[in-house]
């Protein structure tokens, strides 16, 4: 298989992440140390940030700024931060808006963009709303849809990818009362985690290289390198949340030990469901809950990467088992329905590809083009999407994210989705040759919204287009 690293050879500039196991072993001394010594940074659940409660409203102010942090044992990392942190979280409530002022004290742009958030245009992070070095901006977040594990990132213009390599996430959990009804695990027993991969000089310098995705060989979570996690032996609720840039995680537990799979990109699926691995693609959320009542005190399991780029240990991190709790939890057989989108009224394709003679990724032969609408579509009108990765010839898996309203998977390849997809999704993963149809349905908002490949490279080598929503 032709991979990126031989189409620069042969002079196409792109980037193309075959996310295969058994790749290239390659990387920085530092990375490889790393990665060789799992399970010495233990990892301790964020404290949400703490917002101005105001009449109505909650209110955070995010400055993106440079900032040195503690990543790598020994060393520090220049990180492009929100308020110095890798990794904040927000905790927002349903029905109580969320105003965040955002500050950029960077020298490049920023855009922010509520990953699956159903915004207005001026807050969804669109490019041409981006908040120039010095300059600062609101975003208004209604919070006006079911409880889901949203997150934060740069959506700049040509920058974006560079910013949230370097650190520019944060974790925004919508609740909701529907949800707290449930007997999921609830407080300390929740816990949201960022995964991501770096490559790092011996100095704990991060490098960015824009084609060096099989390099990153260093799995951070949190911010911490592979880290061990003290759990109880009691039942959690794990959010898992892929902020690489390129980086496929094949979730196995252990030996490959059952767990429950209960929620994707839209919040809860319709009924929990028993798996022994799980996907994670770059954009995407996986929620989870794991028993660990099932190993006893003493006992520690490790989430393993099932595929991992040649020459790195597959091990994400661990769970040492310290204490025993009550748990008074439980997974009830069904969780949150779907909601009914109606008949189709509009049916449409987009085909993913990229032009090795150009070194552009496209959609529907066209790279992304600020002035230009690619699709209009009325708000209310229920809608099918042909989805279609084209690339066969270079085996390039790609992805597709839909800003503003989340879909329904209805296909892939002609074949029911699997029960882990039968949830609502905002970032559909299509391998090389494969199709699949989603059916949406925009409401309330008018205006120019974005969709794409969440390969954050692609996005830049030109795969997004331009949709106007009209009332």
């Amino acid at each position: 298989m032709l991979t990126r690293r031989d189409m620069l050879k042969a002079g196409a500039l792109a980037t193309v992440p075959a996310v295969l196991a058994g790749g290239r072993a390659a990387g920085a001394p530092a990375a490889r140390r790393a990665a060789a010594a799992p399970f010495t940074a233990p990892l301790r659940p964020r404290r949400p940030l703490r917002p101005v409660r105001l009449a109505g409203h909650d209110f955070y102010r995010l400055t993106s700024r440079e900032a040195r942090v503690s990543l790598l044992p020994g060393t520090t990392t220049r990180i492009r931060s929100l308020n110095g942190r890798m990794s904040p979280l927000i905790v927002a409530e349903r029905g109580r808006p969320v105003v965040i002022e955002q500050v950029n004290e960077l020298d490049v742009p920023f855009a922010m963009h509520l990953h699956g958030g159903h915004t207005t245009e001026r807050s969804d992070g669109h490019p041409k709303y981006q908040v120039e070095p010095g300059g600062r901006r609101r975003y208004h977040y209604a919070n006006d849809q079911d409880a889901a594990t949203l997150w934060i990132h740069d959506h700049s213009h040509h920058t974006h990818a560079e910013n949230v390599y370097r650190g520019l996430a944060a974790t925004y959990l919508l609740t909701d009362a529907f949800e707290r009804r449930l007997p999921l695990p609830k407080g300390p027993y929740d816990v949201a985690l960022q995964l991501r991969d770096a490559r790092f000089e011996d100095d704990g310098t991060l490098v960015w290289d824009a084609h060096g995705f099989e390099d990153r060989h260093t799995v951070l979570v949190d911010g911490r390198p592979r880290p061990y996690f003290e759990v109880a032996a009691r039942r959690y609720r794990l959010r898992l949340i892929n902020t690489s840039n390129e980086r496929l995680f094949e979730l196995v537990l252990g030996d490959g030990e059952e767990f429950t799979h209960i929620g994707s990109d839209g919040g809860l699926l319709p009924a929990p469901v028993a798996v022994r691995k799980l996907a994670l693609w770059p954009g995407e959320r996986q929620e989870i809950v794991v028993d660990f009542a099932r190993w006893g005190v003493g006992r520690r399991v490790v989430l393993n990467n099932a595929a991992p780029y040649g020459g790195e240990p597959p091990e994400i991190m661990r769970f040492d088992v310290v204490r025993p709790a009550a748990d008074h939890s439980r997974v009830p057989e069904r969780l949150r329905p779907l909601p009914d989108l109606g008949a189709s009224a509009v049916e449409r394709e987009f085909v993913m590809a990229f032009d090795p003679s150009t070194g552009q990724h496209l959609i529907n032969g066209k790279p992304f083009d600020v002035d230009r609408v690619d699709v209009r579509t009325r708000l209310g009108v229920t809608e099918t999407w042909r989805i279609v990765n084209a690339d066969t010839q270079f085996g390039i898996p790609h992805s597709m994210h839909v800003h503003h309203d989340f879909f329904r998977v209805l296909d892939r390849d002609g074949k029911p989705p699997a029960p882990g997809e039968a949830g609502l999704k905002d970032t559909l993963a299509l391998p090389a040759g494969s199709s699949a149809r989603v059916q949406l349905r925009f409401t309330d908002h008018p205006g120019l919204f974005m969709y794409h490949c969440h390969m954050l490279g692609h996005v830049q080598m030109g795969m997004m287009g331009q949709m106007e929503l009209v009332r």
